[in-house]
């Protein structure tokens, strides 16, 4: 009775460690696999002039779900300072859709929400600090891992947007 008690104790403990390692095994491929399909890129943006000055950094990554669809998220952070009249700060995040129609191909929707505070030299301007979204559809020529095109904010404000015009030229890189 002692030898079959040790023996199913033994047989007992091999049996939990092979289904642990087994998961541990399948937890592990899993987690490469979804890795394996993640790609890592952004933009940095640099621009000054005479008293003006404008950086940008906006990292994001984007998950292939195939060959012709990916989604991802990104953040952005933008710091803009014109000497003697205003200086900015504009912090936020998006969702993106890829889709490539054909490998060379390229379309996307993007939503942004950024928030902005614009604070002024001149009190003739108010400060103001405010959130604005941005809902951007876009079409690009792409190559590889690189992606140059155009996208179209549908809900740009004149008044409050950060970006000059509701066209706005992009350039992807993913890694």
């Amino acid at each position: 009775m002692l030898k079959i008690n040790y023996i199913y104790r033994n047989t007992s403990i091999f049996l939990f460690l092979l289904v642990l390692s087994c998961i541990e095994i399948n937890a592990q491929d899993q987690k490469s696999q979804f890795w394996s399909h993640v790609r890592i890129g952004g933009g940095i943006g640099l621009s000054f002039g005479d008293g003006f000055f404008s950086g940008t950094l906006a990292p994001s990554a984007v998950y292939d779900f195939n060959d012709k669809f990916s989604m991802g998220v990104g953040l952005n952070g933008t710091y803009n300072k014109e000497k003697n009249f205003y200086e900015s700060t504009i912090i936020g995040g998006s969702v993106l859709g890829l889709y490539n129609v054909i490998p060379q191909l390229q379309i996307s929707t993007e939503f942004e929400q950024l928030h902005v505070s614009r604070s002024y030299d001149n009190s003739l301007f108010l400060n103001d600090t405010y959130w604005q979204p941005a809902l951007f559809l876009g079409a690009g020529f792409r190559q590889n891992n690189f992606t140059i095109g155009l996208r179209y904010d549908v809900l740009y404000d004149t008044a409050k947007s950060v970006y000059a015009s509701a066209y706005v030229p992009f350039v992807r890189v993913y890694f």
